[in-house]
């Protein structure tokens, strides 16, 4: 998805306990039909892990006819981790992949060197008047691979190891986590999952890695004595095992990562280790040297002023 500037996220509630970090409140933005709450990056914290931007899209509820249209634009230097709940999202993009991602499936699209995409909702879905709720996140690249060559791969519901009992399901998206590993391959340690939990149902948060955060997407939780409502990301320090309580149905996003090898710049849909880079795809983009996505040439998205 483009990456529209936004208010930076404001500083949230107090911290619960000396395991947090940071709480960040990510700021709601009506994109026409649907919303976008942004929690990455933030004031004070841009990554977790290699994870750089972080968005919730929706929860929404279109009119029969209508859907999201978010035309060409370009990427380099990250992965998109696109991952829905509810609704549907139609992918095309430069390499030429068609793609309907459903609730439960995984797009991971490394962009590299370049790559052009565009996300909209099918004429199919539009007729049953759509709903969409998800989260868009990416992932930078690290350096060895930020200049690699584009690709897309589609995972399926059921390519995703799934772990049950106790109340808790547990998808794991990216990474390892509760005994399960995912197919998906990054090149960076990451951690990727989504956990929906009963009431009263306990989630463990192991310190696997040094950068670990938790997204509430729903629900109400608990951690050390601290509630916790829907719409905040909890970043934790490094080293502490984290016990998450749910106070009612939940679904959160476990989020995790080794740092990333060095800081990175971030303008509009291009991410860098290097200003130049981002400066040379600005140029590139405003003329047309980036490649069109075949089957939805006619738009794109113009480099903002």
């Amino acid at each position: 998805m483009s990456f529209t500037p936004a208010p930076d996220p404001a500083p949230g509630d107090k911290r619960a306990c000396d395991a947090i970090e940071q709480v960040i409140v990510p700021r709601a933005r009506d994109l026409g039909g649907f919303s976008v709450r942004r929690a990455l990056p933030a004031v004070g914290k841009q990554m977790v892990g290699p994870f750089i931007f972080f968005d919730q899209m929706g929860p929404a509820e279109f009119l029969l006819g209508q859907g999201i249209d978010v035309r060409p634009h370009p990427h380099i230097g990250l992965a998109t981790v696109t991952y829905l709940f509810d609704g549907e999202i139609f992918h095309r993009d430069s390499l030429g992949t068609e793609m309907a991602i459903r609730p439960g499936a995984l797009n991971l699209m490394s962009a590299g060197s370049g790559i052009v995409h565009s996300e909209r909702t099918a004429p199919e879905a539009r007729a049953k008047g759509p709903k969409l709720f998800g989260i868009q996140a990416w992932a930078a690249l690290p350096t060895a691979y930020e200049e690699g060559a584009p690709t897309f791969v589609h995972y399926s519901a059921d390519d995703l190891p799934r772990v049950a009992g106790e109340g808790k399901r547990v998808r794991v998206i990216m990474g390892e986590a509760f005994g399960a590993t995912s197919p998906a391959e990054f090149p960076h340690p990451a951690l990727y999952a989504e956990a929906v939990l009963a009431p009263g149902a306990v989630l463990p948060f192991d310190a696997d890695y040094d950068e670990r955060a938790v997204y509430i997407a729903s629900g109400d939780i608990d951690i050390a004595g601290d509630r916790f409502e829907a719409g905040r990301l909890l970043v934790f320090k490094p080293g502490d095992r984290i016990s998450i309580l749910a106070l009612s149905n939940a679904r959160l996003m476990l989020i995790g990562g080794e740092p990333m090898d060095g800081p990175r710049h971030i303008w509009w849909n291009f991410v860098s280790s290097s200003k130049d880079r981002i400066d040379a795809a600005k140029a590139d983009w405003k003329a047309g040297r980036f490649a069109v996505v075949p089957g939805d040439d006619k738009e794109f998205i113009p480099l903002p002023e």
